[in-house]
């Protein structure tokens, strides 16, 4: 059998070297494997590609910049049987290779992902943001919404068999390539091992931007599954929104704190709505989820013209609301306005109305790319 470790590179010269001499490769022989080490250099602007030559690894170019750019490139690139990832930065373990694939030898996993949190992360390795704070969080939620069991969703070290990463049809770019393996081999009911390593301090100057980065890894989850973000909050604050909205209005009674929070809560519920619907446009029309019922028929072409006259009939609502209050106040000789409560709600119709009008057009032209426009 054939092993390929593939190392993505951005400007690592002084470490990539090292990093490609860290790979066991007589350990490897010695249980019957033979390695190929490939660098991907990701269009850096120093010797990081000419070092890892150097040292041994065969160096490929990918000018496309971003962490899934260089691995699909590097994977497609790759020859062996059993492939093998992490950092060129030296943060990961490579001299652990030979015991960290064992699962896949054995026939007991297609997929093996390392755990730092459950292995050894040494002084200065991890900040205590990440280590204390988003690692967990962003698992959590990993594990919540895909029940992927594990305890470290970002630990970039990881093994695959080629059968698996033929199944997985990654196609992110960016640092969100890492959450989506782990979906998909979730997804793909891939049998999934996570085995504890070592975590070193990095040499040279970190790529990673913490909240930026993080809100990519959740806004990405949130493509797969926008119902817990999106439609839960948004039908309970619709409900209560319309429910205090129109209590208040129909009773009559001046209550203007409180009809403005009922048209907040209204008008934010129906946004996050609209959201869940723009999310899971998206990701359905660029095959990161699939269509549920209720979605589908939603943005199906007839629902799309049905969105639009529903939102000319709220606009044409909060016109016709806005013309009376006008009418009467003219009357009045334009002195106190005493109909506030009608403008507040002549507003939250005219805003629901073209609310509706502009996601339709929108959601219209996501599914273009789908061809659902039947």
């Amino acid at each position: 059998m054939k092993v390929s470790v593939v190392i993505p590179a951005l400007n690592e010269e002084g470490i990539v070297g090292k990093t490609v001499r860290s790979v066991p490769l007589k350990k490897l022989h010695d249980i019957g494997l033979e390695t190929e080490i490939l660098v991907v250099d990701n269009a850096s602007t120093d010797n990081t590609g000419k070092e890892a030559a150097e040292a041994g690894a065969r160096v490929v170019l990918e000018p496309k910049r971003g962490y899934g750019n260089a691995y699909i490139r590097g994977f497609t690139e790759a020859q062996g049987d059993i492939m093998v990832m992490g950092d060129a930065d030296g943060t990961y373990p490579f001299d652990e290779m030979a015991e960290f694939i064992q699962p896949i030898l054995k026939g007991e996993a297609e997929f093996v992902i390392g755990s730092r949190l459950k292995g050894d992360i040494k002084p200065g390795a991890m900040p205590a943001l990440h280590k204390y704070i988003g690692n967990p969080f962003l698992t959590w939620v990993l594990n919540a919404l895909f029940s992927t069991g594990i305890s470290d969703a970002h630990c970039g070290m990881r093994a695959m068999t080629r059968e698996a990463w033929n199944k997985l049809g990654l196609k992110t770019s960016g640092m969100e390539f890492a959450s989506e393996m782990v979906i998909e081999a979730s997804r793909k009911k891939l049998k999934i091992t996570e085995i504890p390593i070592t975590y070193y301090p990095r040499e040279g100057e970190s790529k990673l931007s913490s909240f930026s980065d993080g809100w990519r890894h959740l806004r990405f989850m949130m493509l797969y599954r926008p119902g817990p973000f999106l439609l839960i909050p948004g039908v309970i604050a619709l409900i209560l929104g319309f429910s205090l909205t129109a209590l208040i209005w129909f009773q009559g009674v001046s209550r203007m704190h409180s009809l403005i929070l009922g048209g907040l809560l209204l008008l934010t519920g129906y946004q996050l709505l609209l959201s869940w619907l723009y999310f899971g446009a998206f990701g359905a029309a660029y095959g990161y989820s699939s269509d549920s019922g209720i979605k589908k028929k939603l943005m199906s072409y007839h629902s799309l013209e049905n969105e639009l006259l529903l939102g000319v009939i709220f606009l044409a609502i909060g016109i016709a609301l806005g013309l009376y209050v006008i009418h009467n106040w003219s009357t009045g000789g334009f002195g106190s306005l005493y109909q506030v409560q009608t403008t507040v709600v002549a507003m939250i119709f005219s805003i629901l109305g073209i609310q509706t009008i502009f996601s339709g057009m929108f959601l219209s032209l996501l599914l273009l790319n789908k061809g659902d426009n039947r």
